[in-house]
């Protein structure tokens, strides 16, 4: 028999959340005025700038990304005080001109903790070691650092740090959400010489993840994606990770998989939305257990007059205490934004979930939400709400507001093993952000 856990002692960060979301859509949804002149003739004096003048890219082109957030965390009956963060994250990048096929990027990346309420626990700063963890650790790094070249025809071969995503980011992500980042040590070559067919044969060496760690790996990965327009797009793909860092050898696998997803139009006001996706994982190299997994993906919807409604079902497979795991891929946009599965529990996640979007007045809103259960053992891990509202204005810039609560049921007789999953949670954003 379930019976529901505790509830947060601080209920008023629901009420704040609300409140910040409302103001922020108050703002968001006034019509535009005279004011917005300034605002493109700043935007096309800037980009001249940062284009040194010239629009070819003669001289190059320096990119800018500045990001501020404030971010809340309160975990239940787990000893940590409510965590606060104020951050505000910092790119700064410069693309050379294109030299006979050949051109190069460094991009420096940097977060600074201007309110140090929360817990960092792998950076060098620690912050305060009583208060919830926020992923968002105040560091500097080099982000990037990759050189291209794309003189052979319908091919680009890039080498270096670099960010990469592939697909929808389950597997291989560059993890945006976070303020730092996570980019990869590889060699990537990228063919389109097919009609519609993209092929991406790659291999990371190192890995250095939101907390500026390096992660050394042997992961070779290759990823055949076709377009049929308007209808469908397939991918297959094959991934094979041997983790060689202290501890993490349980990480190594090969991974299969073949997905198609589409968004075909029916009417003039009429998309339908699908996904279906099958994916095998094995032991693979160093790692010390027998592992034999599978993982499927299923989505349905249809968006009609600017409102889009999908259902989905999502299940990480278990077996003998392993369970399949996607330890490089941005785990943030998947089951549920509070962040409570980044890691799969050994017996298994099956996510069952409901989204709504709309985009009134140009405001885009959404709610998500998600129900939890385990594969094996049947444990009912609980539910998750999930809220959204953001606004960009012109090219350069957004403002966002999102909150997430997890709703959990205490697991008789399991809660030990994992006891985060059976502690309600509740997390909250605000967020601005400059582009260039």
């Amino acid at each position: 028999m379930l019976s529901k856990a505790n509830k947060p002692t601080k209920p008023k960060c629901f009420v704040k959340a609300v409140l910040s979301s409302a103001i922020l859509a108050s703002i968001v949804i006034q019509p535009a005025v005279a004011e917005e002149t300034y605002i493109d003739i700043f935007d096309y004096q800037t980009e001249n700038a940062l284009n040194f003048e010239d629009e070819t890219g003669k001289y190059g082109q320096v990119k800018f990304n500045l990001r501020y957030r404030f971010e809340m965390a309160d975990v239940a009956d787990n000893g940590r005080e409510t965590a606060y963060a104020n951050t505000l994250r910092l790119r700064f990048g410069y693309l050379t001109p294109e030299f006979y096929g050949l051109q190069a990027y460094g991009e420096f990346e940097g977060n600074v903790a201007m309110q140090r309420d929360y817990f960092s626990p792998k950076s060098d700063w620690k912050g305060d070691l009583g208060r919830e963890v926020i992923a968002d650790p105040q560091s500097a790094e080099l982000n990037q650092m990759y050189v291209t070249y794309e003189g052979i025809p319908d091919t680009e071969l890039k080498a270096g740090r670099q960010r990469i995503n592939i697909d929808d980011q389950r597997f291989i992500g560059a993890v945006a959400w976070r303020q730092m980042e996570q980019t990869f040590d590889s060699g990537l070559i990228t063919n389109k010489s097919i009609k519609n067919l993209t092929m991406k044969v790659g291999y990371i060496g190192q890995v250095q993840n939101i907390w500026s760690e390096l992660d050394t790996v042997q992961f070779p990965f290759l990823n055949v994606n076709y377009k049929f327009k308007g209808l469908a797009n397939i991918s297959a793909y094959g991934l094979w990770l041997a983790d060689f860092d202290t501890g993490q050898a349980g990480r190594s696998a090969q991974t299969y998989g073949i997905l198609v997803n589409g968004s075909p139009k029916i009417t003039k006001s009429v998309k339908l939305h699908y996904h279906a996706e099958y994916s095998y994982q094995a032991d693979y190299k160093n790692n010390p257990n027998s592992v034999s997994l599978s993982r499927y993906s299923l989505m349905g919807g249809a968006s009609y007059m600017g409102i889009t409604l999908k259902g989905a079902v999502e299940e990480l497979g278990a077996s003998g205490g392993q369970a399949f795991q996607t330890p490089f891929g941005t785990n943030h946009k998947f089951q549920g934004w509070a962040d409570k599965f980044l890691v799969t529990p050994k017996d298994g996640v099956r996510d069952i979930n409901a989204t709504l979007t709309a985009k009134p007045f140009g405001v885009k809103m959404a709610f998500v939400y998600h129900n939890f259960q385990s594969v094996t053992n049947s444990i009912d891990y609980g539910n998750e709400y999930d809220f959204l509202v953001t606004k960009k204005f012109g090219k350069h810039y957004q403002l966002l507001a999102k909150y997430a609560y997890y709703d959990a049921y205490a697991v008789n007789g399991n809660a030990a093993y994992n006891s985060a999953l059976s502690q309600n949670t509740h997390k909250f954003w605000l967020q601005g952000s400059v582009f260039f």
